[in-house]
């Protein structure tokens, strides 16, 4: 077999994988009644001409359990930080104190709950997507390598370990998400 008829599945699961860390640092963002830093790495702040992480224009800090304090650096940039995390959907009313922006985490109440898994349940199905569209590139080397001369056999065995690796990462992306809705419904 020569090396255009191979099928690099590796570099397939990697893209995977990649999804499903992915996943798991969108899952990080979300909320379960504590502060975490992290909770803020989804908002994106319109900053000097394109969106940037806000991480890259303010610090962000966690003084206490249920408080997170962004402290911006250019105090032009306050308002679209404050704009960027009230319409961030992630249910925080940011406190202006001059550059710095306190976060007072309330605690969870059932619907807000039952919002965030609706939240979580879309990371997710993002992540499957991202999956599947990986998925969908290895069918098409496949078809390629089918033209360039692979035999049929070999096809079905590509085919048969691209569906495999695809099942277990669905797997792990649902067991995830599993895990991650019984951490936010726990009171």
């Amino acid at each position: 077999m020569s090396d255009e008829l191979d099928i690099d599945t590796d570099a397939l699961a990697k893209r995977m994988d990649g999804a499903l860390s992915s996943l798991k640092g969108d899952f990080a963002s979300l909320r379960t009644g504590r502060a975490s830093g992290s909770m803020l790495d989804v908002v994106e702040v319109e900053a000097y001409g394109s969106m940037m992480p806000i991480n890259q224009v303010a610090t962000v800090n966690v003084p206490e359990p249920r408080m997170v304090t962004v402290s911006v650096w250019d105090k032009g940039m306050v308002g679209a930080v404050e704009k960027a995390i009230r319409n961030s959907g992630l249910g925080i009313n940011p406190v202006m104190d001059g550059t710095t922006l306190r976060l007072p985490i309330p605690e969870l109440n059932e619907e807000r709950r039952r919002d965030l898994t609706k939240v979580a349940g879309q990371y997710a199905e993002n992540a499957r997507v991202a999956v599947r569209n990986v998925r969908r590139d290895g069918m098409d080397q496949i078809k390629k390598a089918k033209a360039a001369g692979m035999a049929e056999d070999d096809q079905k065995v590509y085919a048969d370990e691209i569906e495999e690796i695809t099942k277990a990462h669905i797997s792990k992306i649902d067991s995830a998400l599993e895990t991650k809705q019984e951490e936010i419904m726990q009171v």
